[in-house]
């Protein structure tokens, strides 16, 4: 069952119902301690990537109107660094009142969750997080199928090192991963943006 948390700390057995349908969404896709630790425990690019997704989540706050605002936060397998209680499991950035925090097991955020309730289909969404090649491609790709419209900002998003198993064990840097993923996701349909643009990222103009 989902569990959906408002952020003035109290809880209920599933997502609040929204009391509005925004226009525009912000999704901050598992930024959470375990990934944005310094390297190799967080992501490689966690020093720049980090503030990226900060600045964002700043300008979204004060944005007039604001964008609704949704923390998904993954809860890995026992053992893992975002194990659900860890200390990797925290987000990094408290909601603040009227954010939602929508937890999930899957790559695709919207499966299993209360992700759609909060997301109306005809929504702009900004997506910023982790992991490229999983989480973010997934849940963009469901957005995609719902009919949102996506927006994706280069460097607010980042993945690890892949190891490649059927090429003797070669890595392709994750930086070399990221913009593969940009690739794949812009030919799908997703709209890339750059840091510059984010003075206009939550408005009409």
């Amino acid at each position: 069952m989902t569990t959906g948390t408002l952020a003035n700390g109290n809880h209920s057995d599933h997502t609040p119902e929204p009391v509005d349908d925004p226009k525009r969404v912000l999704i901050m896709l598992d930024v959470q301690v375990a990934m944005l630790a310094p390297p190799p425990k967080g992501v490689p690019s966690a020093s720049t990537v980090g503030p990226n997704i900060a600045a964002i989540l700043a300008h979204a706050r004060a944005s007039v109107p604001a964008p609704r605002i949704v923390h998904v936060r993954n809860c890995g397998d026992a053992g893992e660094a975002d194990e659900r209680g860890a200390p990797g499991w925290a987000l990094v950035h408290a909601p603040l009142p009227g954010e939602f925090v929508v937890d999930k097991r899957k790559n695709n955020a919207f499966a299993g969750t209360d992700l759609a309730a909060l997301v109306p289909p005809t929504a702009e969404i900004v997506m910023v997080g982790m992991q490229s090649d999983f989480c973010l491609r997934a849940t963009c790709s469901a957005a995609l199928a719902r009919g949102n419209e996506v927006l994706l900002v280069r460097g607010a998003h980042a993945t690890y090192d892949r190891v490649e198993v059927l090429d003797h064990g070669t890595i392709t840097p994750a930086s070399v991963v990221e913009e593969e993923i940009e690739g794949e996701l812009e030919e799908a349909g997703v709209l890339l943006l750059e840091m510059k643009d984010l003075p206009g990222l939550f408005t009409d103009s």
